[in-house]
């Protein structure tokens, strides 16, 4: 840069430092004599200061490298913090926004022929993944082959949520947990020399990129791509760099369509040169364009084949191309995310510029996350502990912690009890115009979702860091006088986790910023025992013996066949009786049998454990001994637990059982489990792909299915749901189960729990057309089996979980039936017909309405005319100053009518008046009600605060306002005695200020 001119800076005057915007650069001198504050002891410390005064409208500290960026740098040989003169330079204020490069990349390339398609919700149709975490996901299926095209090539700013690096928010200058991918794409009509010369177009020609500044990466073997980049765009060989498959190499899976790719890096220090350039060094480069060359098909066999149609995917990250162009330091500090940081720094009262590293660092998780939240919550995520739900969960937590950290308390305007999610997302929401413009009409019901969730969070937090602190300084304690490094036990970590619902991830982040390790191993270690207790709890099964002896030390799995059949010969390996091990159980014993293999269903994936009978014949066909089934666990992994009582005979170790399933409860359970399936396909269509699996039950006589959603079902869309399901019934489709390779099944679109481990073999339950799970229960063969399906209710059973509980096959015809049983005695008992009993119901709910409101009218009238006899009952008080009091009893008066009769008495009788009344109006219950004048509440008498004792002495009590007061209690045996007392009082304190 050139200089434009030098200044000397007067020693008294305050900083006038003059800023020519028409010119590049202007430079200034600083005298060696100039005092600085103590802070200011380095040079950009002291250039920071001088930028931050006041007399600079527009401007920003260097710290903050926004709008107008500062250097410095010393022109004398001695070093800082203080020289003879510092030479400043200014670049010109780059225009560019966040909003200018997306419109100007879309425009570009709907300018070439492509289609500008919006962005794609961050709830994606891909049932393989969780989020939207690429801009070509919604374009998978064309790729693979699956749809056909709509348009020759298209572009988007598609809205992408990555949470497998978040840890590293805010440590780096790039990562991010939302972030917009600008992608233009090619679905089999341009390919490599289209997509390369646009790309180095639009970068240095749309966007001004210095082409020295700009290196490439190909594929080691795409030397077609190296020649047009060499020979056609002109780039210089030594800054196009070679790499392997790892770094440029894009396969969709195993197998399938794929090809190499090429990156586009910018170079923030070109002075270094071209020797030993490492393309992955983060102080260096970033790659902000990745084209991908889809031109191949992988084969089983590993071997690539040309593709008939070859696509281009690529991807440009707005927010890198941002921080390139605005010219700050990292990705956080761009138009697109530094608004948010500004307002958390407003409600944290600190200054980003001012802010040491670990202050900057949480003020970007901030700003970061809540793009994220905002975004997500406006798709519909809502917050829960499963699947997506989970990931908005946790990124909450982490901006609520992270803004305790940083001193903000409730909503940082005095409220305490109030929340500050809101406030940083009305920013979000602001900054959302051109990213989603619907978010800002979800705007309200995504500050109340932040606000309910803020607010809850705090609760754990605040019972769970006390006792974590204290953890950590024990740990930091002893590790101190061992000598060892501090390491949180897992006992701890988990009784954090169980017993006070703390985060692990939230223990695990507090830990390491007091430098203390967390002993994971340990952690798991309970969870497990914690399992396998509960379990064993349940299944009321010992493992470990009263004499010592293991149960399960010599039993193998059990060998499980009741996918194909429900009846097989099995070996009694071991026996439980009355809670210990035994060799024999006679007739009447309870009993747990383990045996070598078995046709019984255990428990598990939300489905019951199969009901049915152990046999052991004698001679022909001559039963001697029979065990009846209750229930199966599982225990230990995969030993199968048969819970029963010997009917007939003895059963013993070592011999052989016929085991036998009862046959309706199975097709019962078999039928409600493929009802889950077609129910949660129902759901995905009728309110959601974004719903998903929070838990289950698969009963013989029901099923219940538990779900992630915000709010009630209307009744419109129940009728909807129900109407799907019975149409796919009636559809009579044949299911399809198959055990394959989990990667496999995932790619095939199969939904797997969200939190739900899985081995590398699964078992895949398909209704072609409508839904494809992993789930190891048992099913229908058809569909037709089911015969129908009702929802018997819907309801919410936590925040963000609703419950649906329904009844199909045998259950739902003797629901049916049962129902048209109970309209028939209705009907019968009203006289009218099926069609009428709703009006004549209403009809009848009318006459009792208007009845009750005669009997309470009545009752409050009889109220008021006991209230008029015992008028004359009030006693004078004082000499001075008389006052009138009236407490009596009024038997069994109504809790209204006596509300009534108070009202009556105090408007009646003359100023000044204390009432007390009381009754009994029903078993174990009283009412109260106290009514004073003004001329008794201006002697400081509250009848809110003197009705709530007296109640107490009935075991109640009650309260209101200073004239008027109702209470209410239980024990009718005690009222004359609480009047008695409330008489005395009054009669006491009157009599005293009436003289």
């Amino acid at each position: 840069m050139e200089s434009l001119k030098i200044l000397h800076v007067p020693p008294n005057d305050l900083f006038p430092l003059p800023i020519s915007t028409s010119f590049p650069v202007s430079t200034f001198l600083i005298p060696r004599n100039r005092k600085f504050p103590a802070s200011t002891g380095i040079v950009t410390e002291t250039l920071s200061f001088l930028c931050s005064s006041k007399l600079l409208p527009g401007t920003r500290t260097v710290r903050e490298r926004r709008g107008l960026l500062f250097r410095a740098r010393s022109t004398s040989a001695s070093s800082p913090p203080f020289t003879d003169e510092l030479v400043v330079e200014k670049w010109k204020d780059n225009p560019v926004s966040g909003d200018s490069i997306r419109h100007k990349f879309l425009t570009f390339y709907a300018s070439r022929g492509h289609k500008v398609l919006p962005s794609a919700s961050l709830v994606p149709d891909d049932p393989t993944v969780l989020l939207t975490i690429a801009g070509m996901l919604q374009f998978k299926p064309i790729f693979l082959g699956k749809v056909p095209r709509e348009v020759p090539c298209a572009t988007t700013a598609q809205r992408c949520i990555r949470t497998n690096d978040v840890e590293n928010v805010g440590r780096t200058t790039r990562h991010q947990t939302f972030f917009e991918m600008l992608g233009n794409f090619s679905f089999g009509d341009y390919f490599k020399k289209e997509a390369i010369q646009w790309a180095w177009e639009l970068s240095t020609v749309e966007f001004g990129l210095p082409a020295n500044r700009l290196w490439i990466s190909v594929y080691k073997d795409d030397d077609e791509a190296f020649a047009i980049w060499s020979d056609e765009v002109g780039v210089p060989v030594n800054r196009i760099k070679k790499l392997g498959e790892e770094d440029n190499f894009w396969t969709s899976g195993v197998t399938g369509p794929c090809g190499p790719c090429s990156e586009i890096y910018y170079d923030f220090h070109p002075e270094r040169g071209y020797e030993d350039a490492d393309l992955g060094d983060d102080t260096r480069f970033i790659e902000f364009y990745n084209l991908v060359f889809m031109q191949y098909n992988k084969k089983d066999d590993g071997s690539l084949e040309p593709l008939k149609q070859k696509n281009i995917d690529t991807g440009l990250g707005l927010e890198r191309l941002a921080r390139i162009l605005q010219k700050v330091p990292n990705n956080y500090e761009t138009d697109l995310i530094y608004p948010i940081i500004e307002k958390a720094s407003e409600l944290a009262h600190v200054s980003y510029a001012a802010a040491d590293d670990q202050t900057k660092m949480n003020l970007k998780i901030i700003g970061d996350h809540m793009r994220a939240i905002v975004y997500l919550i406006s798709d519909g995520v809502v917050p829960s502990n499963i699947g997506r739900g989970y990931v908005v969960r946790r990124l909450i937590r982490r901006v609520v912690r992270t803004g305790r950290l940083l001193g903000i308390k409730g909503d940082s305007l005095g409220n305490l009890e109030g929340a500050f999610l809101p406030s940083i997302a009305e920013k979000v929401v602001e900054l959302s115009t051109h990213i989603d413009s619907d978010v800002k009409n979800r705007a309200p019901q995504i500050f109340e979702e932040l606000k309910r969730e803020e607010l809850r969070f705090v609760q754990t937090l605040e019972r769970g860091e006390k006792l974590l602190e204290e953890k950590l300084a024990d740990t930091l304690s002893s590790a101190e006088k061992t000598g060892t490094a501090p390491c949180l036990s897992g006992e701890d970590v988990f009784l954090l986790y169980d017993t006070f619902g703390y985060p692990v991830e939230i223990t695990k982040e507090v830990a390491e910023e007091r430098g203390v390790i967390i002993d994971f191993n340990g952690f798991h270690i309970e969870m497990e025992r914690q399992r396998r207790q509960s379990q064993a709890a349940h299944n009321t099964v010992k493992l470990a013996m009263g004499n010592g002896a293991d149960i399960a030390e010599n039993v193998t799995d059990t060998e499980f066949v009741g996918y194909d059949s429900l009846y097989a010969k099995a070996i009694v390996e071991s026996l439980v009786v009355n809670g210990d091990p035994a060799v024999m159980a006679s007739e009447g014993s309870d009993v747990e049998v383990l045996l070598n293999k078995t046709p019984f269903y255990a428990e598990s994936g939300g489905q019951i454990g199969d009901h049915g009978f152990l046999y052991i014949a004698e001679g022909k066909n001559q039963p001697k001994a029979v065990v009846e089934i209750l229930d199966v666990q599982k225990s230990l992994g995969n030993i199968f637990v048969h819970k029963g009582t010997v009917r007939e005979g003895f059963l013993e170790v070592g011999k052989e059982v016929e085991a036998a399933v009862d046959v309706k409860l199975r097709q019962r359970a078999k039928v409600h489990h493929t009802a889950t399936h077609l129910l949660q396909a129902a759901l995905k269509k009728v309110i959601g792909p974004e719903t998903s699996q929070a838990g289950s039950l698969v009963a013989f006589d029901r099923l219940r299915f538990d779900f992630n959603f915000h709010r009630q079902l209307l009744d419109s869309e129940l009728v909807e749901i129900e109407g799907l399901i019975n149409g796919w019934i009636g559809d009579a489709t044949l299911l399809q189960t198959k055990v394959m390779p989990l990667v496999d099944a995932k790619k095939a679109g199969a939904i797997a729990m969200f939190g739900e481990k899985y081995g590398e073999e699964v078992r895949v339950v398909e209704v072609p057309g409508v839904s494809m799970e992993l789930c190891g229960g048992t099913h229908v063969s058809n569909t037709s089996e089911i015969r129908g399906f009702r929802i018997i209710s819907e309801q919410g059973i936590a925040s963000g979980i609703r419950r649906i509980e329904a009844v199909a096959g045998e259950a739902f015809i003797e629901y049916v039936t049962a129902r048209d049983s109970y309209i028939k005695q209705l009907c019968s008992t009203l006289k009218v017909k099926p069609e009428e009993v709703t009006t004549r119901v209403e009809n009848l709910l009318e006459e009792l309405w208007e009845a009750k409101s005669e009997n309470s009218a009545l009752c409050a009238k009889a109220a008021v005319y006991k209230a008029s006899i015992i008028a004359s009952n009030a006693l004078l008080v004082g000499n001075s100053k008389q006052f009138r009091v009236l407490v009596e009893c009024l038997d069994d008066v109504d809790a209204d009518s006596l509300k009534n009769a108070a009202e009556y008495l105090i408007e009646t009788l003359p100023e000044p008046a204390a009432v007390v009344v009381g009754s009994c109006p029903g078993e174990n219950k009283v009412s109260l009600v106290a009514a004073f004048s003004p001329g008794i509440v201006d002697e400081g008498i509250h009848a809110g605060k003197f009705i709530g004792q007296i109640a107490k002495l009935c075991g109640g009590g009650g309260g209101g306002r200073p004239n008027f007061a109702q209470a209410g209690g239980k024990k009718p045996e005690n009222l004359a005695d609480a009047l008695e007392k409330a008489r005395s009082e009054l009669l006491a304190v009157l009599s005293q200020k009436g003289n």
